[in-house]
């Protein structure tokens, strides 16, 4: 792989190809990409969906939107970082092509923006409430219909795979460099995890995006990893999206966990210390008055430490990245792995595995298996010619903005998963109150 092709301004529709040293230096293409995401109607959906603790009434506590912004400000320091290394090391980019510091940090920043525009309601848990419809609940019925990986999108409902999809969308256009850093898992969703390599862990596109997946990681020149099934290594700069969404959810999940008071204060010194001993210093953490203020010091400084930890690891293997022979994520092999692996292990137990998290992830199963039968029911009743008055009322209440009706049962299974998909935690357990005939 190459950086100059790796940097490709081109959005779907293009004929011409867009040169870097033409931009508007005020508002670089890249930049565009920032500004359309953070409009859009899917991202501000993210401000009442899960990070960790599902509808919690804390002020503190992170949302998806919350979340999403932190980890697109850590991914623009990365990128600019990594930015500034590279242009160093291929002076061409700049002297020739025009590319800038900022161009990397904008490209990193955008995609980390959206990393996390296409998970369901009530966090993870959603994804696996979507995919255990199909697998063992009423969706299981769709299984000898569907092809193999058509059914495999529907039993692993994939939040990336979604992302993909929300972000290729007409009204969007985002550059191909954005879309390729956005997709940390570029392969189908089968088969499944063929090889221990980080590419290989989920996957990162629909059957329906298939076509449109291809035609970026060709325009890319990202190396295509299996002759038999469609899979592609990765954009260098999708492992700067990564290394910030770990660096943000391992920090910042724990500081939520001990502002909560699942956590003792007295962990954040002992376990984040060992990251930061190097620039801590002391008395100004002893100074500080408040519980907030002294966590939210050390969250800083860990995350400035683990930035720069997480450049040097790039830039030590950055032509195994290019090559695509780097198989792991950045942080794992971190110096300060033991350190990180401390903190989320800790974080499981008190938070991810509290009895309040555990309680509304059970409600949220409920309510997402609901809401999946009575829609995937109306559709497909009414694409029978058999839609029931009910169904009927079931269907003036979806978006007009989503065809439901395809020929294709895939295409019609993933619009209502895609659907549910883009729910707020609220909005969610509104309708499946309406559905239920308690919002009276």
């Amino acid at each position: 792989m190459n950086w100059e092709q790796l940097l490709s301004l081109k959005r779907f529709g293009d004929t011409n190809k867009r040169l870097r040293k033409e931009q508007d230096e005020t508002r670089v293409g890249f930049e565009v990409d920032y500004d359309r995401i953070i409009f859009s109607q899917e991202f501000r959906s993210l401000q009442d969906k899960t990070q960790v603790i599902p509808l919690s009434q804390t002020d503190f506590v992170h949302t998806r939107l919350t979340h999403s912004l932190e980890v697109s400000v850590v991914g623009r320091s990365l990128g600019r970082k990594v930015g500034q290394k590279l242009l160093e090391k291929y002076p061409h980019l700049k002297e020739v092509h025009g590319y800038q510091i900022n161009d990397f940090g904008a490209i990193v920043a955008a995609a980390a923006l959206a990393h996390d525009i296409g998970n369901p309601p009530f966090g993870h848990s959603g994804e696996k409430a979507i995919g255990e419809f199909f697998k063992t609940g009423e969706g299981l019925k769709y299984k000898e219909q569907l092809t193999d990986k058509a059914y495999q999108d529907l039993c692993d409902f994939e939040g990336n795979a979604n992302g993909f999809k929300i972000i290729t969308q007409k009204n969007l256009r985002l550059s191909y460099a954005t879309l390729g850093a956005f997709m940390k898992y570029p392969k189908e969703s089968l088969p499944k995890k063929p090889t221990s390599h980080i590419v290989d862990k989920k996957y990162g596109f629909f059957q329906s995006e298939k076509q449109l997946f291809e035609s970026v990681a060709t325009d890319l020149g990202l190396l295509k990893r299996s002759n038999s099934d469609l899979s592609f290594s990765r954009h260098p700069l999708a492992y700067l999206v990564e290394a910030a969404d770990d660096i943000c959810y391992t920090i910042i999940d724990f500081e939520d966990g001990i502002n909560l008071g699942l956590i003792e204060e007295e962990f954040a010194l002992e376990y984040m210390s060992k990251i930061i001993r190097n620039t801590i210093i002391p008395e100004n953490y002893y100074n500080l008055s408040s519980k907030q203020e002294r966590i939210g010091y050390l969250r800083a400084l860990a995350i400035g430490t683990l930035i720069d930890e997480a450049v040097h690891i790039f830039m030590t293997n950055e032509e195994a990245i290019l090559n695509g022979s780097f198989d792991c994520a950045l942080l794992d092999k971190s110096k300060y792995e033991a350190q990180i692996n401390d903190i989320i292990k800790i974080s499981v137990e008190k938070i991810y595995q509290s009895e309040e998290v555990i309680n509304k992830e059970i409600a949220g199963y409920q309510i997402i298996n609901k809401l999946l039968g009575v829609y995937t029911k109306a559709v497909n009743n009414n694409f029978d010619g058999n839609a029931s008055n009910y169904d009927k009322l079931i269907l003036k209440g979806l978006p007009k903005t989503i065809d439901f009706s395809s020929e294709d049962l895939y295409q019609r299974l993933l619009a209502v998963c895609h659907y549910v998909s883009l729910l707020s935690d609220s909005k969610a357990i509104l309708n499946f109150k309406t559905i239920e005939g308690v919002t009276f």
